[in-house]
């Protein structure tokens, strides 16, 4: 299990054909969504996050994780290291389909800290939000902000993770959509 958030340059972006199972991650908040025509649950874990998206039998699983998280090989349908910018999309066995992008941003330091500032102000009105301890070279620790947008044709997931060490922030947009 991880038990401290992993350095920036170690993240991979993830996507499975199936369920990952919450023990191989340190789950800091979740919430679960049943929107009729589809259910999903998006937690914060200490590197990222975790999506599970289920539709009359098929399920896609993203997730946003260290390279030493030991996660299966089975069933994986992307993989993508964390670094620069990138966009992908998968069509899906009876019409659904999945789209992401993320980007990797480091930045000034005091372009940083406005903006986890601001991001900490969005948090505390709605989605979830995760502020981690200090890593005790820093004052202040990073934070987690998931917004989530349910619609009738499918589930809009942006994420935004803070590394207060490197100035980075990764922020990462998900669309998993019904036929």
């Amino acid at each position: 299990m991880l038990s401290a958030r992993p350095k920036v340059a170690e993240l991979v972006f993830q996507l499975y054909g199936r369920v990952l199972h919450p023990e191989l991650f340190e789950i800091q908040c979740s919430r679960t969504i049943d929107r009729g025509g589809y259910a999903a649950t998006v937690a914060i874990t200490n590197a990222g996050h975790l999506v599970t998206w289920r539709k009359d039998g098929l399920t896609l699983t993203e997730v946003a994780a260290g390279t030493s998280q030991p996660l299966p090989q089975k069933r994986r349908l992307l993989s993508h290291r964390l670094n620069g910018e990138r966009s992908d999309r998968m069509e899906c066995r009876g019409g659904g389909s999945y789209q992401m992008c993320f980007q990797l941003e480091r930045v000034a330091p005091e372009v940083f800290w406005a903006f986890q500032e601001e991001l900490a102000a969005e948090g505390r009105k709605h989605g979830l939000l995760h502020h981690f301890s200090a890593s005790g070279r820093l004052a202040t620790g990073a934070l987690s902000w998931i917004n989530i947008e349910t619609r009738a044709s499918g589930l809009s997931v942006q994420a935004f993770h803070t590394f207060p060490d490197d100035h980075a922030i990764v922020k990462s947009q998900s669309l998993f959509e019904l036929p």
